[in-house]
């Protein structure tokens, strides 16, 4: 077991997100790529915690996306929402409305101008998604959508929601699908970090003039396909790894 790195991981990721939360409120009041650079240092934080105290690292396959775009993102863990912020270049999230409501970190949610929905609000809130993801792009920035709408753990199913769907049939844009294994390194609701090898995948874009149950269909079909292979490899990497340290041990 990792417990003892886990431990020193976990007491330095959060009391540094805290510390860094508080530190990072004088740029809410300065222009938002201030704050941009900021987040990149979060990201840089968290990064470097994976990589001295678990011994894990990040791998990136793909074109990594520049300029505006719609990212449809795997969403496995909290590690991609912290590391997406130094990847892409200004990055917006859609996240639930109730972190905006969060002391610190909300204000930075809000600050940073990222898409908070009401999950609860149905067609109004798809109508609100759709209005504001024009904005963002125009703003060029990447806009990050979570098809789940939540944290999915490696080989549970779980429906895609209809955002993505209405901002490529509104707005007429490619989205990018992105597939990832983070869930093995950085588990959803898991204390334990293992030190293995997190993988990110972008794949070819969808472009503009799909009919939505198709364009809907194929998403998933493409996300759910490369992250299951993606979680393969990463299982034998794993093991690989265990066998080795009780071979030296």
């Amino acid at each position: 077991m990792n417990a003892p790195r886990s431990i020193l991981f976990n007491l330095g990721f959060f009391i540094g997100t805290g510390v860094l939360a508080v530190l990072f409120l004088p740029v809410l009041l300065l222009p938002r790529r201030v704050s941009v650079r900021a987040y990149g240092l979060w990201a840089a934080w968290v990064d470097f915690l994976l990589r001295w105290v678990i011994g894990a690292r990040v791998e990136i396959r793909g074109v990594l996306p520049r300029g505006p775009c719609v990212i449809a993102a795997k969403h496995q863990s909290a590690w991609e929402t912290i590391a997406l912020l130094a990847l892409l270049d200004d990055t917006c999230f859609v996240v639930k409305r109730e972190l905006g409501w969060i002391p610190f970190f909300g204000w930075h949610v809000i600050i940073g101008r990222h898409v908070l929905v009401d999950r609860k609000a149905g067609a109004r809130a798809l109508r609100h998604l759709v209005k504001e993801a024009r904005k963002v792009l125009a703003a060029g920035r990447q806009l990050v959508i979570f098809p789940q709408g939540t944290r999915v753990a490696p080989d549970v199913k779980a429906p895609y929601q209809p955002g993505v769907t209405a901002v490529y049939s509104h707005l007429g844009v490619p989205v990018i699908p992105m597939a990832l294994n983070s869930g093995l390194v950085w588990g959803r609701r898991s204390f334990h970090k293992a030190p293995g090898t997190i993988v990110v995948q972008f794949l070819d874009p969808i472009e503009p003039g799909l009919e939505r149950a198709t364009f809907a269909a194929e998403l998933e079909r493409r996300i759910e396909q490369a992250t299951a292979q993606l979680v393969a490899e990463g299982r034998e990497s794993l093991a690989a790894a265990g066998a080795s340290c009780a071979a030296n041990g």
